[in-house]
């Protein structure tokens, strides 16, 4: 199994905002094969992330395409949120866009030292990663971007003696999760995962939700709770009931859990997923280079996505604000699920 390689900086200034080109956009015909993150926001737009050419918004009528021409700060969008307020924020590894539908701006990194300890949040918070080469996320507060930084880990160490020629950070953010009590979870690259429950950052690692089996790096890409509050990362494995912590005093706090075998169905080999998420009836979806898995609990069903002979290999699984289940992919486009397979979005 072999998986994309991930590389960014983030971005930073002292100045607040900066206030990029009015945007004009640009009504295009088809999405860009690129094109792997799916986003509905509050008015029912969908958007389409690319790796490579910006972001699409598709209001059920036109296609029209932003990038940096338009103002958006960065060739690729990772992720897109929404405020209380309608703003859209995209993602990217060049820095933070606010979308307020008329114009985009560029949110500036607030320095200082002391500020990448000050782990806060709010309800109203916005979490971003802005690539993959930042030791800590960025929390926006509504006013304010704060990059905060992990506390160092046991494994640090370890891993540096081992790859002292490393290329990337092994602290680079692949995920960010937040779970239904508002516990904030982020995925590393190689150092496991962090999770800030308002209060205390506490960490975990194990070693196969990180490495697979074969020797490959797969990273902490994936991470979603069950209807039953257990916790799932990555893998087919095992699935984590998080406990009240045990140890106090110590930075960054070893996260208390169990864990209980996962999926059985697989015969017997351990499946590794980009994107896992638990849809409004419970059930469980995970995404990978065989097509998508829907878990009930009780039964496992698998959707092949095929693109001719060949198989779709899946990047980002979501599920929209009526309930419809969508598909990301490294380079085949976008695919919307039907309730029996997924087909291939296209405009009408």
């Amino acid at each position: 199994m072999t998986f994309p390689s991930c590389t960014g900086q983030g971005y930073t200034d002292t100045a607040q905002t900066q206030i990029n080109q009015k945007p004009t956009g640009k009504i295009v015909a088809e999405l860009d094969p690129k094109a792997t993150l799916i986003f509905q926001d509050k008015r029912n737009n969908y958007w389409f992330g690319s790796k490579e050419n910006g972001v699409y918004k598709y209001d059920g009528k036109s296609l029209v395409l932003y990038s940096s021409k338009d103002g958006l700060c960065g060739y690729s969008v990772l992720d897109a949120q929404e405020d209380k307020s309608g703003n859209i924020y995209f993602d990217t590894p060049q820095g933070v866009c606010k979308f307020d539908g008329r114009q985009f701006t560029t949110l500036k990194v607030t320095e200082g030292n002391t500020v990448k300890n000050e782990w806060k949040s709010e309800p109203d918070d916005l979490w971003f990663r802005m690539g993959w080469d930042s030791n800590g996320p960025y929390r926006f507060d509504g006013k304010n971007l704060y990059h905060l930084e992990f506390p160092k880990n046991k494994m640090e160490d370890e891993f540096r003696a081992k790859y002292p020629n490393i290329g990337y950070n092994p602290y680079g953010i692949y995920y960010i999760y937040k779970d239904r009590s508002g516990n904030l979870w982020f995925g590393t690259s190689s150092l496991g995962i962090y999770r800030f429950d308002g209060k205390k950052v506490s960490w975990m690692y194990e070693q196969h939700l990180t490495d697979t089996p074969e020797g490959g790096s797969f990273g902490i890409r994936s991470i979603t709770e069950d209807k039953d509050g257990y916790i799932w990362i990555c893998n087919s494995n095992f699935k984590f009931k998080i406990l009240p912590d045990s140890v106090e005093g110590i930075n960054p706090v070893p996260l208390n859990y169990t864990k209980e075998n996962g999926l059985e169905d697989f015969n017997n080999k351990v499946q590794y997923f980009m994107s896992m998420i638990t849809d409004k009836n419970g059930d469980l979806w995970m995404a990978n280079e065989k097509g998508a898995w829907r878990y009930t609990g009780k039964e496992l069903y698998h959707y092949p996505v095929r693109d001719g002979d060949s198989n779709v290999f899946l990047f980002k699984i979501y599920e929209d604000n009526q309930g419809v289940l969508w598909a990301g992919t490294f380079d085949n486009g976008i695919y919307r699920f039907n309730g029996k397979v997924f087909e291939k979005f296209r405009i009408d």
